[in-house]
Protein backbone atom coordinates (compact mmCIF):
# COMPACT_ATOMS: atom_id res chain seq x y z
CA UNK A 1 0.00 0.00 0.00
CA UNK A 2 1.66 3.63 -1.15
CA UNK A 3 2.30 6.22 1.50
CA UNK A 4 -0.53 8.27 -0.01
CA UNK A 5 -3.22 5.65 0.49
CA UNK A 6 -2.30 5.11 4.39
CA UNK A 7 -2.56 8.58 4.62
CA UNK A 8 -6.13 8.91 2.91
CA UNK A 9 -6.84 5.68 5.35
CA UNK A 10 -5.92 6.93 8.14
CA UNK A 11 -8.07 10.53 8.27
CA UNK A 12 -10.87 7.98 6.43
CA UNK A 13 -10.51 6.28 9.90
CA UNK A 14 -10.40 9.62 12.31
CA UNK A 15 -13.13 11.26 9.97
CA UNK A 16 -15.56 8.40 10.83
CA UNK A 17 -14.04 8.26 14.80
CA UNK A 18 -14.92 11.97 14.46
CA UNK A 19 -18.36 11.62 13.40
CA UNK A 20 -19.67 8.31 15.38
CA UNK A 21 -18.22 10.48 18.62
CA UNK A 22 -20.04 13.48 17.61
CA UNK A 23 -23.18 10.80 17.44
CA UNK A 24 -22.92 9.67 20.58
CA UNK A 25 -22.15 13.02 22.04
CA UNK A 26 -25.27 14.15 20.13
CA UNK A 27 -27.53 11.07 21.70
CA UNK A 28 -26.39 11.81 24.86
CA UNK A 29 -26.60 15.74 25.09
CA UNK A 30 -30.65 14.32 23.86
CA UNK A 31 -30.65 11.97 26.55
CA UNK A 32 -29.90 14.19 29.72
CA UNK A 33 -31.76 16.84 27.68
CA UNK A 34 -35.07 14.74 27.59
CA UNK A 35 -34.29 13.44 30.81
CA UNK A 36 -34.02 16.91 32.75
CA UNK A 37 -37.57 17.94 30.94
CA UNK A 38 -38.88 15.07 32.56
CA UNK A 39 -37.64 15.50 35.84
CA UNK A 40 -38.92 19.20 35.66
CA UNK A 41 -42.31 18.25 34.67
CA UNK A 42 -42.33 15.71 37.55
CA UNK A 43 -41.25 18.78 39.59
CA UNK A 44 -43.60 21.36 38.74
CA UNK A 45 -46.61 18.34 39.52
CA UNK A 46 -45.72 17.62 42.64
CA UNK A 47 -45.06 21.27 43.55
CA UNK A 48 -48.77 22.02 41.93
CA UNK A 49 -50.29 19.60 44.18
CA UNK A 50 -48.17 20.64 47.23
CA UNK A 51 -49.99 24.02 46.21
CA UNK A 52 -53.42 22.74 46.51
CA UNK A 53 -52.68 20.61 49.60
CA UNK A 54 -51.94 23.90 51.69
CA UNK A 55 -54.37 25.75 50.22
CA UNK A 56 -56.92 23.07 50.97
CA UNK A 57 -55.09 23.32 54.72
CA UNK A 58 -55.69 26.35 54.97
CA UNK A 59 -59.15 26.43 53.73
CA UNK A 60 -59.70 24.00 56.54
CA UNK A 61 -58.07 25.73 59.34
CA UNK A 62 -59.95 29.06 58.24
CA UNK A 63 -63.27 27.37 58.32
CA UNK A 64 -62.33 25.06 61.59
CA UNK A 65 -61.65 29.19 63.08
CA UNK A 66 -64.79 30.58 62.36
CA UNK A 67 -67.06 27.73 63.66
CA UNK A 68 -65.14 27.98 66.81
CA UNK A 69 -65.61 31.60 67.67
CA UNK A 70 -64.40 31.54 71.50
CA UNK A 71 -60.98 29.83 70.60
CA UNK A 72 -57.81 32.32 70.74
CA UNK A 73 -56.82 33.55 67.62
CA UNK A 74 -53.60 35.40 65.89
CA UNK A 75 -53.35 38.71 65.89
Amino acid sequence: MSSAKKDEDAKTGASNSSDELTVVVEELLNSLSNKFTTVSSEIFAKMDEMSRRLDSLEATLRANEEKAPGSPSKT
